[in-house]
């Protein structure tokens, strides 16, 4: 008698965990059923969003690098960002280094015609020789505005071509100076020339201020750095170069390039060791002595002695002739 109750105990038992099992696994299979239903209206709400939605980031594929796009997608697309939210992300993520004409360049400010205001010198300022001779043949173009109301473009009269901290027309406060424009709106429209950057012998791009959305002319500007269809390239030039080029009437019509003694000349230093010093120690190559004139010398530092090659004295002669 007492072997059966225990009999029927266990089998009541095992039927109680089977039923408590099954229930288990309606409860879990409506949860699943109700949770699928929901992500489907959510996705399709967002469908519905999304098509009500201009698609304006598809025009970014035009100028957008492929890594750029795919890591800023997952900021343009967020669920809970308004259109207007989405276009300032868009305005912070490429006002600088993704610069291109289509987000940081104000094209509406050119439909009365291309003008180019140069800010005025301030009091007590100076500029140098290079860079006066960039501005007055700017102000003595037909593009020149003095009306900044008019202008197009806008030009700095802080002279930037130097941002070598070791030379002695390294403008110093410049971020300060640039930042307090009333008309700098980061940049927007602004041009930036650059001659040198960085100082010896880690020549670095770094100008020590923030050209924000500026667009910037520079001389030996690394591809890496380079915006394309937005950046200038430049020539380095000394501030011997001619602001003009040669007398009236050098140039006839089956004259070009204009006749004139040398080709191609350059004089400047050769740096022994650091960036730029390989292309600088192959300019030899290409000098002949008669059209072609590239003389460079090895004195550059307080140490350049201990980085002294073959070449060096005859180099240094050839230089202070």
């Amino acid at each position: 008698m007492q072997a059966k109750k225990r009999y029927l105990l266990v089998s009541l038992g095992a039927c109680l965990l089977l039923l408590v099992y099954l229930w288990g696994l309606h409860i879990g299979e409506f949860h699943h059923q109700n949770q699928h239903q929901h992500l489907y209206r959510v996705s399709q709400s967002q469908i519905a969003l999304r098509q009500g939605w201009p698609e304006w980031t598809d025009s970014f594929n035009t100028y957008l690098d492929g890594g750029e796009q795919e890591e800023d997608e997952p900021h343009l697309h967020h669920q809970h960002v308004s259109p207007r939210e989405r276009r300032e992300v868009r305005n912070n993520i490429y006002k600088s280094r993704r610069c291109r004409m289509e987000t940081c360049f104000d094209l509406s400010l050119c439909q009365r015609g291309f003008k180019v205001y140069v800010y005025p010198l301030p009091k007590g300022d100076t500029i140098s020789e290079s860079y006066q001779k960039i501005l007055a043949a700017i102000e003595e173009s037909r593009f020149h505005t003095a009306d900044p109301g008019e202008a197009c473009l806008f030009v700095l009269s802080i002279d930037t071509l130097d941002r070598d901290q070791l030379s002695i027309q390294y403008i110093h406060n410049v971020k300060t100076k640039i930042q307090s424009l009333p008309l700098w709106n980061d940049g927007r429209n602004h041009l930036i020339f650059n001659l040198y950057s960085g100082t010896w012998p880690d020549y670095t791009e770094d100008l020590g201020f923030d050209i924000g959305q500026a667009i910037l002319a520079k001389a030996s500007i690394d591809v890496d750095n380079f915006r394309p269809n937005f950046d200038v390239s430049i020539p380095l030039f000394s501030k011997d170069h001619p602001q003009k080029g040669g007398d009236k009437g050098h140039l006839t019509l089956n004259n070009v390039p204009p006749s004139r003694k040398y080709l191609l000349v350059f004089k400047g230093k050769r740096y022994l060791t650091g960036i730029g010093s390989e292309t600088r120690n192959a300019l030899y190559h290409v000098h002949n002595g008669e059209d072609i004139i590239l003389l460079t010398t090895c004195k550059h530092g307080k140490d350049w002695e201990k980085h002294k090659d073959a070449r060096c004295d005859r180099d240094n002669e050839e230089y202070s002739k």
